[in-house]
């Protein structure tokens, strides 16, 4: 079986560094972009298993990537989505579930934590 395609977009470099070490050598493809725009951009040229966005980016946040994504009729439009924020509060969390967004991760996290909800969300 070939192997999960991800698409991760985070405008950190660092941490999308590290993401994308930590999600490769547990045999993931990672494809990685720096903001929302670059998302939608991949998202019409292929298709993935999986989304990694985060909230906070350049051009389009991750919660209008996920929102114009469940509303297009794209061929990844139903993929599981985990959004990376740093914000935890309730309005945000709602803003989040309403766009559609599978599931989120509260910054700081662990790499094993994300490794840990991919892993459930592509055996789901």
């Amino acid at each position: 079986m070939s192997a999960y395609k991800i698409l991760l977009a985070d405008d950190e470099l660092a941490l999308r560094f590290l993401l994308t070490e930590t999600l490769s050598d547990e045999g993931y493809e990672i494809t990685e972009v720096e903001d929302g725009q670059q998302a939608i951009e991949r998202l019409e040229q292929e298709t993935f298993h999986l989304i990694i966005l985060d909230y906070m980016m350049p051009e389009r946040t991750g919660v209008e990537v996920c929102e114009w994504l469940r509303q297009s009729d794209n061929a990844n439009r139903d993929l599981p989505v985990i959004l990376l924020t740093a914000k935890a509060l309730d309005k945000d969390k709602e803003k989040a579930k309403a766009a559609g967004v599978t599931t989120y991760i509260v910054k700081p996290f662990s790499p094993l934590q994300l490794l840990d909800t991919v892993g459930q969300l592509l055996q789901a």
